[in-house]
């Protein structure tokens, strides 16, 4: 039931607000989840990346516990399905998470959802580099762009046409037998001469982002950057 919950608050914007809010579409999910801040936008790219997550709800409860006798209560950023059980999720700024009000929720939330068996965490700002790969990939996550056309007409609703395939599904498969353990990001770039290569670009890409290879995400993404098969 928790993972088909709603959001528990509703969001405000208004003019000179200090936080970002909005809603990332979601490949895990295949609808969009909203999100307060940068750093939760951020959280939730490293969440759609991460094969093990197979579901992500947003403010998903509200934890109500009684501590040194009072009644306290929060609502979590996320909480996340994952191979693991589920993982419930607080963003926060470093220098943030560290000041005593904020340590003191996270310290009773912690403990009220580890009684249950779940995991908790408290989410901070990611490396520079890493966040900047990861952010890039996800521009190729979307995998109905890539199906063949019987299952993009699927998605046309009523006399709609049907949405349009940026990708080829083809090339996708071709490149899936090219490239190989070892070889560098260009070289894959240019495993299919006699395709578009913007067509190819993006099906590498797409691969990356589904970890049908790994890569060096700690250091900016380059023409060098080798690839490894997935174990």
């Amino acid at each position: 039931m928790l993972y088909a919950a709603e959001p528990w608050r509703t969001f405000r914007w208004y003019m000179g607000q200090k936080h970002y809010s909005g809603s990332y579409w979601s490949s895990t999910q295949s609808d969009h989840v909203i999100y307060e801040s940068r750093l939760e936008l951020a959280r939730l790219l490293y969440a759609d990346f991460d094969r093990d997550v197979t579901a992500i709800v947003a403010q998903p409860f509200l934890l109500r516990a009684v501590v040194d006798g009072v009644l306290r209560r929060h609502i979590p950023d996320y909480l996340m399905a994952t191979e693991a059980g589920p993982l419930v999720v607080d963003v926060k700024p470093r220098h943030r998470a560290a000041k005593p009000e904020h340590a003191f929720t996270f310290a009773w939330t912690r403990e009220a959802v580890e009684s249950r068996g779940w995991r908790y965490e408290v989410w901070s700002e990611p490396p520079d580099a890493e966040l900047a790969n990861v952010r890039f990939l996800a521009g190729y996550r979307r995998d109905w762009l890539f199906e063949p056309d019987e299952e993009i007409c699927d998605l046309a609703v009523g006399d709609e046409q049907p949405p349009e395939r940026l990708f080829d599904p083809v090339i996708l498969d071709e490149v899936r037998d090219r490239v190989a353990d070892g070889d560098v990001l260009g070289g894959a770039f240019e495993c299919l001469p006699g395709r578009p290569a913007s067509l190819v670009r993006a099906g590498v890409l797409h691969l990356l982002w589904k970890q049908q290879w790994s890569v060096d995400l700690s250091v900016p993404l380059s023409a060098r950057s080798v690839l490894r098969t997935a174990s």
